[in-house]
């Protein structure tokens, strides 16, 4: 696959003796200085020394169009939220420096080996962020990668991070159309080509496999969905939105169209949901699809009608959503295949067999599967 070259080398020089005499000379100076933040700013100076005199370097150009010097070296990467942690966890498990949030048990069967044991780290992006300075610098990742939205809110962020902890940050796009792009990306940057290109040999497949059925299928047939999310369904996303991304590539319609520009998240009102009247609801969260399942208000919604309340599977990650990365693309193959059934060749529980054992490195047994896609079957 044909990539743009969007690298310069280059190398690094390392302060002499007296250079980094200055750099403590100046410390002792600075008695006004909280402890904390001297700490931090040591922790800085000590690893930029170390990283100067021990690594070649090279100019990457990341999805944002910044330019950030990394090590030829890669080793250990640090993700900046979930969506940056589902790409690594994938692509160089064995590279991952430690979780946003420490995995649940039931999940860790579904994960790498090489990675299960990782510690909790805490996240920088997203909502609630956890990680302060100190902790990234005590991680010592060569290099921290956000995978996600590529907008000025990121751009700042990631400048500062790397301003203030000398450790280079990259921003991936990470919208659903440009993952064979940010799957080649990373994969050159941390030295892992020749996964990177297996993973786009089947991400093209997968998606070669949905757009021929959504090809096929006419738009007065094709389902009209909602999404619910929140703890009454009534979050949900727009038309556009990276979170509503799986629904729109299978061809189906989002009945979500708030006249806004597209994108986001946003709350709505159950008078609204009626007034699209979705014939087919997915949602991520058990407890939500029991509750529109059995609560009277929802019950004149076709969907629920119809029993067409679907609810993605979630190990380790959401199927469709929760977090938007490439976890989804086992959710486009399943969703697809509850949409048009009889379109496909294959069985969902091969799907996820298949999936799991390639991008996951796991093998999954019979009760796996069970225990998989059991909760997510649609009620008859």
């Amino acid at each position: 696959m044909p990539r743009a070259s969007w690298c310069e080398r280059g190398q690094w020089s390392a302060p002499g003796a007296a250079g980094i005499g200055r750099y403590f000379g100046d410390l002792i100076k600075l008695t006004r200085i909280k402890q904390a933040s001297l700490r931090l700013l040591l922790a800085v100076v000590l690893a930029t020394v170390w990283s100067a005199s021990t690594m070649a370097g090279r100019l990457v150009v990341d999805s944002a169009g910044r330019k950030v010097e990394v090590p030829d070296r890669i080793e250990r990467v640090m993700a900046a939220g979930p969506p940056a942690s589902v790409l690594l966890t994938i692509l160089a498990p064995e590279k991952l420096v430690g979780w946003n949030r420490k995995p649940l048990p039931e999940e860790l069967p579904f994960l790498p080996p090489v990675a299960r044991n990782l510690p909790e780290i805490g996240r920088l992006t997203g909502r609630g962020g956890t990680a302060n300075l100190e902790v990234v610098i005590a991680a010592k990742p060569d290099l921290i990668i956000d995978f996600g939205s590529v907008s000025g809110t990121y751009v700042s962020l990631a400048d500062h991070v790397q301003n203030q902890t000398g450790i280079p940050y990259i921003l991936v796009d990470g919208r659903f159309a440009n993952t064979l792009a940010a799957v080649q990306l990373v994969g050159d940057i941390l030295a892992v080509g020749r996964r990177a290109e297996e993973l786009a040999r089947r991400m093209e497949e997968i998606l070669r496999d949905v757009d021929r059925v959504a090809a096929s299928v006419p738009p007065q047939a094709r389902p009209r969905i909602y999404l619910a999310r929140g703890p009454r369904g009534l979050e949900t996303g727009n038309r556009g939105s990276i979170n509503t991304e799986i629904i729109e590539r299978t061809g189906a319609t989002n009945v979500v169209d708030g006249g806004l520009q597209q994108g986001g998240l946003y709350n709505v009102s159950l008078e609204q949901v009626a007034v699209w009247n979705p014939d087919t609801i997915v949602t991520v969260e058990p407890g939500v699809a029991e509750y529109i399942r059995s609560d009277p208000s929802w019950s004149q919604i076709e969907a629920v009608r119809r029993d067409r309340v679907f609810l993605s599977p979630k190990l380790p990650y959401g199927w469709v959503d929760a977090p938007p990365s490439l976890n989804r693309l086992v959710g486009l193959e399943w969703l697809a295949r509850l949409l048009f059934p009889g379109r496909f060749s294959d069985d969902i529980r091969d799907v996820a067999r298949r999936f799991y054992r390639q991008f996951y490195q796991v093998d999954l047994g019979e009760a796996d599967l069970d225990r998989l896609l059991d909760s997510a079957r649609q009620r008859r």
